[in-house]
C-alpha cells in the first residue's frame, strides 16, 4: 500500500465528490489490490450513472493522462491525483466505505476482501460484517480458487511448500484431489497443508505464521474463497493487468484469469525451488528469472532466516521486509546514491524497482542502511 501522496479524504468526503464528479479516472496500481479497489468503486459509479474510466498506472508513471473532473489513485502514491485511496489501509478495504457511502447495495465485499487479502491483509470492521451479511464466513480448510484441489494447493501464491508448482505431488500428500465437503476432512486437509510446509526443509519460524494465510478461508465469491479470489487477483495483475480488471468488474474472464494465476505461480514456485540463496547479516540475496515480487514474499515469509529478502533479475529488483523493517524506506536510503530516487513502488513489507545495476554494489548499501539503523 502507498504511504505517501496526498492526504486521503474520508469516506464521506470522497463519496460526495465522486457524485458531484462528470467524469471519474480511477488509476490503480497494478496491484490486486489497486485493481480490486478500482473495481469495487466502478462498480459502485455505474450503478449511479457516474461515467468512469480504469487506467491502470505502473511505476512512475504520471496518473493525469487523461481530462477528468476527479482523479483517484489507488494503492499508489500519485502527487497529481484528486485523491489517494490506499495511504494506510488496503485499498480495497477503504474503497469498500466509500462504495457502501455511495451506494450500499451496490457495494462489492468479497471482491473488496479479495482485494485486501491481495495487499497481505485481512478484512475487519464493516467490511466483515458485509462479507457475513453476504453469507460468506470462515470455515475450516484451505483457501484455493478452484474445486480441483490439487490444482489450487499447487498454483497457490498464499503458500510455498515442497509441493508447490507440482499438482501430483499434492495429491500424494492429500490423497485426494477435489475440495472436500464435509468440515472434518476440511481440517484434515488444513493440518496436513500446515504440517508439510511448517516441516519443509529450510522452513523458517516466520512460516508456521504465514501458513495461517491459506487456511480457514472466507467461503464464497466468484471462486469459492475469498483467498483463492484474492490470489487470482494479485496474480493476474501482474500478468495480465486487463484480464484483472475485467474480472474486477465482473466480466465473464475467470478461465483466462485463471490461466494468468497458473502461469505466474507456476513460474514463481519453480525459481523458489532452484534458488541459490546467499546469505548476509541481516539479509538473503537470490537472483531470478520468474516474477520478482512474487518470489520475494514467498522467500521472505516461508524460506528467509533474514529480515530482508532481495530479489534482483538484472532489470528489476524486489525487496521483501520483516521485523519491522520498512522495505520501502530501506531501499530508497540504499540507491539514493545512484540516481534512481523516486523510482521505488510498494510498501513497507514489499518494495520493487528498476535497476539495471551491479547488484554487489546494491547489497553493500543496503547493508549499510540496516547497519546505521
Amino acid at each position: 500500500m502507498a504511504t505517501t501522496g496526498r492526504q486521503s479524504p474520508d469516506a464521506d468526503a470522497l463519496a460526495s465528490s465522486l457524485r458531484d464528479a462528470g467524469f471519474v479516472r480511477l488509476a490503480p496500481a497494478a496491484t490486486g489490490d489497486g485493481i480490486g479497489a478500482a473495481g469495487v468503486l466502478a462498480k459502485t459509479l455505474d450503478a449511479i450513472d457516474i461515467p468512469f474510466q480504469i487506467s491502470v498506472v505502473t511505476d512512475a508513471a504520471p496518473t493525469r493522462a487523461t481530462e477528468a473532473d476527479l482523479v483517484v489513485a489507488l494503492d499508489r502514491a500519485s502527487p497529481d491525483a484528486d485523491a489517494t485511496i490506499g495511504e494506510h489501509r488496503a485499498a480495497s478495504a477503504a474503497a469498500f466505505d466509500v462504495a457502501r457511502t455511495l451506494a450500499c447495495e451496490h457495494a462489492d465485499p468479497a471482491l473488496a476482501a479479495a482485494g485486501t487479502v491481495a495487499a497481505g491483509a485481512e478484512p475487519t470492521g464493516t467490511l466483515t460484517e458485509a462479507l457475513i451479511e453476504a453469507g460468506i464466513e470462515r470455515r475450516p480448510g484451505v483457501a484455493v480458487p478452484t474445486d480441483d484441489l490439487a490444482d489450487g494447493l499447487a498454483h497457490s501464491t498464499l503458500v510455498h511448500a515442497p509441493f508447490s508448482g507440482d499438482p501430483d505431488a499434492v495429491r500424494d500428500v492429500l490423497e485426494t484431489a477435489t475440495r472436500p465437503d464435509d468440515e472434518e476432512t476440511r481440517r484434515q486437509v488444513a493440518s496436513r497443508v500446515a504440517l508439510e510446509t511448517i516441516g519443509a526443509e529450510g522452513a523458517t519460524a516466520r512460516a508456521a505464521t504465514a501458513v495461517e494465510g491459506v487456511l480457514r478461508p472466507h467461503a464464497g465469491g466468484p471462486f469459492g474463497t475469498v483467498g483463492g479470489y484474492g490470489d487470482v487477483l494479485r496474480a493476474t495483475a501482474r500478468e495480465d493487468p486487463g484480464t484483472a480488471v475485467a474480472l474486477a468488474l465482473g466480466h465473464d474472464v475467470q478461465a483466462a484469469a485463471l490461466e494468468a494465476w497458473r502461469r505466474h505461480a507456476s513460474a514463481a514456485h519453480e525459481t523458489l525451488h532452484a534458488a541459490t540463496v546467499r546469505r548476509h547479516a541481516g539479509l538473503v540475496v537470490v537472483g531470478a528469472d520468474g516474477p520478482i515480487r512474487t518470489v520475494a514474499r514467498l522467500l521472505g515469509a516461508f524460506r528467509s532466516p533474514e529480515a530482508l529478502t532481495l530479489v534482483h533479475d538484472g532489470d528489476r529488483i524486489g525487496l521483501a521486509a520483516a521485523r519491522k523493517r520498512d522495505a520501502t524506506a530501506v531501499l530508497e536510503s540504499a540507491t539514493a546514491s545512484f540516481d534512481l530516487s523516486g523510482q521505488v513502488t510498494g510498501d513497507a513489507d514489499l518494495a520493487t524497482q528498476p535497476y539495471p545495476g551491479d547488484i554487489d554494489a546494491l547489497v553493500t548499501a543496503i547493508r549499510e542502511v540496516i547497519r546505521d539503523e
